[in-house]
């Protein structure tokens, strides 16, 4: 990672620009520069604070050398851009790598207590010490955000004066300077003192500063501030949202907007790369005669990528994938009938020995006798080969989650709009299976089972209300019988497949299909390091192997370390979004989870002591198994 260029850069006698020489601050893998890392986001490196720059100036922050081209077409027509870009590698090849500015720009210095911008200790070129004491400089603990995205300084100086004045003067118009210093009394927040040298103004403490409306009853409001664009860049909508304290280190500053797609026929053989920036305008003609002009305008006497019967049909299986009886369809909508996409291919599979090489797709149904899983109520079991993954960073949040936002509240990576997106690729293996449906259908309409899911539903709705401007427009809790028995049996299953097939729980990610036509579970890798494909997740997916797996699985479910409390809990989890479900039992980490660890219940598997038929496996296994 490097710092941003100077505004004015020089430039060699030939009018190009000289060869980057900025000082490397650190390194992050190219996975955590899209879901730890990314655009917007703090790093901190050693002692220093930095935020990673926007993609405004995509020539200069993401070399194009250092940032291959990716493309998904079914994920790029979602999102409405034209292909996506793997983050700038950050290894002894690169020679710019990820672009970051420093912030906060407060900083204390514990010697002498000074508390200013960077600047003004007048550090020494490329170090961050007080000029005077030299001394390591501390970057401010406290950060502002707004539930809009912005991120700001935390206003110091009318935390002091207890005033809502924010004019261009850089403390106020007493003319004093800040300090702060620990009294050390305690490690609360009321033994950090800020005060000021006016003397004007008693010394006040940091206490009280993260009370929702600690800066609210100052009169301060959302300046619209977006630092990882530049120090002065301010959002020419304004803003005027409350702000709240945040630590610079709290997973509010910044949480990713995350979209995939796996990449399934007919897009899955790279035939159709070539066309990546044509095919949003191939979709608007309907006929092959006007197809063919603008083919002919783009490549001229040079031979087409594709034959035009090929680029029809390529267009009509990507009208499939619309809405039905949806004039202008919501992302929601088009997302889910992506999965639905998905859904339908790995049921009917591709098999290797009629596709080509360069196929990314591989799905295959088992050779042993898959009726061995029937007693469990699993059918359909799939062996995913190959598999490809396109993860994009759409967006990012900050206060608000991720998961449950709408549009209004995405803060985009760009203050222009950009025809292509940061994105990762995960080459790997999975198995996939599905539940019977017509077991699935009576035991979803067992009462027992309706209101425990009813319990979770409405207090995650609850949530979701609380965290929406207008409760009305809030989105709806996809919480339903099915959705909770399938997210909990994929994390039983991962966490019973990383002691089977050799891959640390980690590596492994669940993909959901729950809705009223579809009830299955993918589990694939989700890391694109060295763990990334060997072969174990795939042999696990035979029949009998896969049926010991799973009665293993859920035979670990049937206790947990926590009993009795984890099982006959009332409500667990975030504000009551889960049941029994601990960390102790089905909890994942978080790169395996697609919903953030809610919605879970490990008595819809295997039942409760008191009533053992509410687990849909209940009928399979003894309650007092034991793994």
């Amino acid at each position: 990672m490097t710092p941003p260029p100077a505004r004015r850069r020089r430039t060699a006698a030939n009018g190009t620009a000289p060869a980057h020489n900025l000082p490397r601050r650190g390194t992050v893998r190219r996975a955590q520069a899209i879901s730890t890392y990314g655009v917007g986001s703090l790093i901190a490196v050693d002692h220093e604070s930095f935020v990673v720059s926007g993609l405004d100036e995509a020539d200069r922050s993401w070399r194009s050398d250092e940032s291959p081209v990716v493309h998904e077409r079914r994920l790029a027509r979602l999102l409405d851009v034209d292909f996506f870009r793997l983050p700038p590698a950050s290894d002894d090849t690169s020679k710019d790598g990820l672009r970051v500015r420093r912030f906060p720009l407060m900083h204390s210095c514990p010697e002498c207590n000074d508390l200013q911008p960077h600047r003004d200790f007048s550090p020494p070129a490329g170090r961050s010490v007080c000029g005077t004491c030299e001394v390591d400089l501390v970057p401010s603990r406290f950060v502002v955000a707004c539930e809009a995205g912005h991120l700001d300084e935390f206003p110091y100086w009318q935390w002091v004066h207890r005033s809502p004045d924010r004019d261009s003067t850089r403390f106020g118009k007493c003319g004093g300077k800040l300090r702060m210093r620990t009294t050390g009394r305690t490690s609360s927040l009321r033994s950090i003192v800020v005060s000021c040298t006016c003397g004007q103004v008693p010394e006040v403490s940091m206490e009280g500063c993260f009370r929702r409306n600690a800066l609210k009853d100052l009169r301060l409001t959302c300046r619209g501030a977006r630092p990882w664009l530049g120090t002065s860049a301010m959002d020419p909508a304004g803003c005027g949202l409350p702000m709240r304290t945040l630590q610079r280190g709290s997973s509010s500053v910044w949480q990713p907007v995350l979209k995939s797609a796996l990449s399934i026929p007919p897009w899955s053989s790279g035939r159709t790369d070539p066309l990546a920036e044509h095919w949003a305008k191939l979709r608007k003609y309907d006929d092959a005669a006007r197809i063919e002009g603008y083919l002919d305008a783009v490549f001229g006497d040079k031979e087409w990528p594709l034959p035009l019967e090929e680029i029809m049909a390529l267009l009509d299986a990507e009208r499939e994938e619309d809405p039905e009886d949806d004039k202008a369809p919501s992302f929601d909508h088009r997302y889910r009938a992506l999965r639905n996409k998905e859904y339908e291919r790995l049921r009917s599979g591709n098999d290797e020995s009629e596709q080509s090489r360069d196929e990314q797709f591989v799905c295959e149904s088992p050779l042993g006798d898959p009726r061995v899983l029937q007693p469990l109520g699993i059918t359909g079991p799939m062996l995913v080969k190959k598999l490809r993954e396109v993860r994009a960073l759409k967006a990012f949040t900050r206060l608000v989650d991720a998961e449950s936002t709408t549009d209004a509240k995405e803060m985009p990576l760009s203050a222009q709009p950009l025809r292509w997106l940061p994105a990762m690729e995960v080459q790997g293996e999975g198995v996939f299976l599905r539940l019977e449906e017509s077991r699935l259908d009576a035991w979803e309409k067992e009462p027992a089972v309706a209101a425990r899911v009813e319990r979770m539903r409405t207090a995650h709705q609850r949530m979701l209300e609380q965290r929406a401007d207008d409760p009305s427009q809030a989105v709806a809790s996809p919480a339903t019988p099915r959705m909770v028995l399938l997210h909990t049996l994929a994390h039983v299953l991962i966490n019973e497949l990383s002691l089977d097939a050799g891959y640390p729980s980690a590596s492994l990610r669940e993909r959901l299909y729950a809705a009223d036509d579809m009830a299955g579970v993918l589990v694939y890798t989700a890391t694109s390091d060295s763990a990334g494909s060997l072969g174990g997740l795939v042999a696990q997916g035979e029949p009998e192997l896969l049926d010991r797996t799973v009665r293993s699985a859920v035979g670990r479910a049937t206790w947990c370390s926590s009993d009795p409390l984890c099982m006959e809990t009332e409500a667990s989890g975030t504000v009551g979004t889960n049941l029994a479900a601990c960390h102790a039992c089905v909890m994942l980490p978080e790169t395996s989870c697609e919903h953030n660890n809610i919605l879970l219940d490990r008595a819809l598997l295997v039942g409760t002591p008191e009533d053992p038929s509410l687990g849909f496996f209940g009928h399979a296994l003894p309650l007092d198994a034991s793994p």
